[in-house]
């Protein structure tokens, strides 16, 4: 009789290799991702028991358009983020940017494409100053963002002037925010975005084999296909039963993913990551640190005035408030919470968008709730803290295991 093999104390329990990889992965951030849709199923599981109209057609649709101009600021913080610096100017860049473009078109005249690209160049030049004169005299740059920040909502309310409040007409500007596209033409959409989704998974795949790296198995990658494509396929038809899917909805979905490409796929942003990861090696790599930082912030400046045009469309107005109230501390928190790194050198783009949903969906359901905004600041910000908390602890983590 063959000798039973021996079973030391606890390890019949321990968890398999494959499912402790995934814990520890967890643990160090890089299934951040996967953390915040499992958070974000169960925010809407949570306010759909409180209230059923939560997951309506109707407020979904307003959920994505609520987060428009947030998520399209988020993606310059992001940016920002990656190179472990911080920009507290973004609201207010985006409401200047706004009240620049409304007073070009309803005060001046101005064509609204012309209206619209004086506000983004705007947002442009702001974020070019303020990055270098960080780089250039190497003043903190939350320091020199916190001087912007006053510095334009003092600008906003010197080109809005003694009316305070000007409202859109325009319907090439409204229509930003304001424009649903037909069943039909959602459909489309989806299959255009699920055939190039499954392009590029055949193209990346065969470009890792062709220069010898191990790529995706074909089950994997399958999973992602339809996993993709299921959720695009969910939410057009989610669209499509309340209004259409929006023009808005497009532009962030179509700004997320060039800019993903950027950062993911082409030098610039891996000299985006090496700064953020170790701005002196990057500089003895011979990658121009200042440059990178410059760029970077002008991006930010330009995202931030983007959000603002969308969010000015969606209000059909540019007030003194403009920019103002939370939305910084949405834009910012919006991807610290989806897994950006506040310490540089991590993240990714699509936690601009995945962020402006987690936050936006809290926003969305505590006002369905009627909750007061007392209860919504403690809640955002106790959602922003743990968020916080959880990067450090995935920091911790990774220099223990001797990552960074």
């Amino acid at each position: 009789m063959a000798e039973s093999a021996e079973v030391t104390p606890g390890e019949a329990d321990a968890p398999t290799p494959r499912s402790a990889e995934t814990v520890r992965r967890l643990i160090q951030g890089d299934l951040a991702s996967l953390r915040v849709v499992i958070g974000l199923a169960l925010i809407w599981a949570i306010f759909q028991f409180e209230n059923d109209r939560f997951l309506s057609a109707q407020n979904l649709t307003n959920l994505m358009l609520q987060i428009t101009a947030t998520g399209l600021i988020s993606i310059g913080v992001v940016y920002v983020l990656l190179l472990g610096e911080i920009d507290l100017s973004v609201g207010a860049v985006s409401g200047l940017a706004a009240a620049v473009m409304a007073v070009l078109n309803v005060q001046h005249e101005w064509s609204p494409y012309l209206a619209i690209a004086a506000a983004v160049l705007v947002g442009a030049a702001i974020g070019f100053l303020q990055g270098s004169l960080f780089s250039r005299f190497v003043v903190p740059s939350f320091v020199v963002t916190l001087a912007g920040l006053l510095a334009w909502q003092g600008a906003l309310l010197q080109v809005l002037g003694s009316t305070g409040s000007i409202n859109l007409t325009d319907p090439k500007i409204t229509g930003l925010a304001n424009t649903f596209y037909s069943g039909a033409v959602g459909w489309i959409f989806a299959a255009i975005a699920i055939a190039a989704y499954g392009g590029v998974l055949v193209f990346g795949h065969r470009r890792r084999v062709a220069a010898g790296l191990a790529g995706q198995s074909p089950a994997a990658q399958v999973i992602r296909f339809v996993a993709v494509a299921a959720v695009t396929i969910i939410a057009v038809a989610v669209l499509n039963s309340d209004r259409g899917v929006p023009l808005a909805v497009l532009i962030l979905l179509a700004f997320v993913i060039g800019m993903e490409f950027v950062v993911k796929r082409t030098t610039f942003g891996r000299h985006v990551f090496a700064v953020g990861g170790n701005a002196e090696a990057a500089r003895r790599a011979g990658i121009r640190v200042n440059g990178v930082r410059v760029a970077v912030f002008s991006i930010a400046g330009t995202m931030a005035a983007i959000g603002g045009i969308m969010a000015a469309s969606r209000l059909l107005a540019v007030n003194q408030n403009s920019g103002g109230s939370e939305l910084l501390l949405l834009a910012i928190a919006g991807p610290v919470i989806a897994g950006t790194s506040l310490f540089g050198g991590r993240g990714s783009v699509w936690t601009a968008l995945l962020g402006a949903l987690v936050i936006g969906s809290i926003s969305n359901g505590m006002d369905l709730l009627a909750l007061s905004s007392a209860v919504k600041f403690m809640v955002t910000g106790g959602v922003l803290l743990l968020a916080v908390i959880v990067d450090a602890i995935a920091r911790q983590q990774r220099q223990a295991a001797g990552r960074i």
